[in-house]
């Protein structure tokens, strides 16, 4: 079944995976098999990316309903089906994930020389497994790509990754799979309750009120390790210290913005009642996620390690837009994920391009910068300025909204999460001049040199986005306004029926 002629969601899923097969199937000597395995995943992730712009160009932005639905017969005995479909929630991040993708092997073009072969399929099989995640509307098909994306993002670290990367691939690789387990035991009760994995249908069932508790519990566990969310962020910044530039490039974009859209696709809309009980326990963590990790990252002298805290940060904001429950918060969250992935992922890039000429993540290593590379010190401030929040860039359009969704329901929690801002100004100023400013530049660096033409195409983009999204955000927020409606008018129809059957009670 499917509301459109081709089957353009399965199209764009897995034709990353067919670029992957095609790969494999490259022979000869090792100079070629790298060279054709580089422009195979370039293609194909290119075209992958312009499947997903016609998804966006032909999405109604005037309904809440789920768009470009494919359902058939999966498991039909057990009444499971492969089921997809979009939303003005879901389908920003599918877009987020196939853009960032060809950028991704772009920017490993000339860093990967070992293995080019086995990283380009790594890379294309990741990017398989997050659109399938965004796109799917059955609980175990999205279960099923949920926990795929773990196995490339390992090998990933593990194999292409710095010093110490087994090490961060088996923490990355055992925190969010620990989590996931509890996720799985949830699904299987939820099964046994409603007897379908069916997403529209589980919305719609009423869950009884002691088991949507554990149930909530059970999705935090995998959902708040993924975000991730103070206590269990120590994972990331081992995993993105360790990760080649793409790698950190896929985690800090799109792989945390996993537990998020767990929240906004599973625990609010299934979970109302429950969603509502734990609110205080979510604003508490996010507050104390936002102040200590800009603390952290403020003591960092790792680039690497600043920009990763600094992630824990930005999503403490998401995860308070969210649980806010209404539109200013909720609408908030999503554009400060899409910014931060944006943000994070050119970050990510820019510290790639000093590692590349210095082999040094080190913030005392570097000074005077400005003086050398002036088209990247303009490039970095430009991320720099989004990351602080600065009005005309996206960082300021998620922050002011989230901020304002808080304020309405909570104003301690909305001024603790302000403080956030003014210490984001602090570590990012701070890394920025100590990198870029001194009066001369050092000596080691007298040789360095400036973006070439490959890294100007990869940069130009994010630009470009940072900026669109900051000055006309319009086309980002009418197309996620009416899913954000309708999620709202779901939870509070939802929690209403449930103060009706009698007072609250854990």
């Amino acid at each position: 079944m499917s509301d459109w002629p081709l089957p353009l969601l399965s199209l764009t899923i897995f034709l990353p995976l067919v670029g992957a097969g095609s790969i494999l199937m490259i022979r000869g000597d090792a100079e070629i098999v790298a060279r054709n395995a580089r422009y195979a995943a370039l293609w194909t992730s290119l075209i992958t990316f312009l499947l997903s712009l016609v998804i966006w160009a032909n999405f109604d932005t005037s309904t809440a309903d789920f768009q470009f639905v494919e359902k058939a017969n999966w498991i039909p005995a057990y009444n499971i089906s492969y089921y997809l479909g979009v939303d003005g929630i879901s389908i920003f991040f599918v877009l987020l994930a196939t853009f960032l993708t060809p950028l991704c092997v772009i920017s490993s073009w000339k860093v990967i020389q070992d293995r080019v072969k086995e990283y380009m399929i790594a890379f294309l099989v990741l990017e398989t497994m997050m659109v399938g995640m965004f796109c799917a509307l059955d609980f175990l098909l999205f279960y099923v790509f949920f926990e795929g994306v773990l196995i490339p993002m390992f090998l990933i670290i593990g194999i292409w990754g710095g010093a110490r990367r087994v090490y961060s691939a088996f923490k990355f690789f055992l925190y969010t799979l620990t989590g996931s387990v509890l996720l799985l035991l949830a699904l299987l009760a939820i099964y046994a309750e409603v007897g379908t994995t069916d997403v529209p249908v589980l919305m719609e069932h009423v869950f009884p009120r002691t088991m949507q508790l554990w149930l909530w519990l059970a999705f935090f566990a995998s959902f708040a390790v993924k975000v991730p969310m103070w206590p269990f962020h120590t994972w990331l910044p081992d995993a993105h210290t360790e990760a080649p530039t793409a790698g950190s490039v896929i985690l800090a974009a799109v792989l945390l913005k996993m537990g998020a859209y767990g929240y906004l696709r599973f625990s609010i809309p299934m979970l109302p009642y429950a969603s509502a009980y734990f609110t205080p326990l979510i604003f508490t963590l996010s507050v104390i996620a936002i102040i200590y990790t800009s603390l952290v990252a403020l003591a960092q002298d790792d680039m690497k390690k600043l920009i990763a805290y600094s992630s824990v940060a930005h999503m403490g904001f998401v995860t308070i837009g969210i649980f806010t429950f209404n539109v200013q918060g909720i609408e908030g969250a999503i554009i400060q994920m899409l910014s931060h992935g944006i943000v994070s992922a050119a970050l990510f890039l820019c510290v790639g391009v000093l590692y590349d000429r210095e082999h040094s993540r080190d913030i005392s290593h570097y000074g005077g910068l400005v003086h050398r590379m002036p088209n990247f010190a303009v490039v970095f401030a430009v991320f720099m300025l989004a990351a602080i929040g600065l009005p005309g860039t996206s960082g300021f359009v998620g922050e002011f909204l989230t901020l304002v969704g808080a304020y309405q329901v909570n104003t301690v929690v909305a001024l603790l999460a302000t403080t956030g801002v003014i210490l984001g100004a602090a570590y990012m100023l701070w890394l920025y001049r100590r990198v870029f400013y001194a009066r001369r530049i050092r000596d080691h660096l007298k040789d360095i040199v400036d973006l070439d033409k490959r890294e100007i195409a990869v940069f130009a983009p994010l630009v470009a986005l940072v900026l669109w999204i900051g000055i006309y955000p319009a086309p980002f927020l009418d197309a996620i306004h009416a899913s954000v409606i309708g999620l709202i008018d779901q939870y509070e129809a939802a929690n209403a029926i449930k103060t009706a059957t009698g007072p609250a009670r854990p």
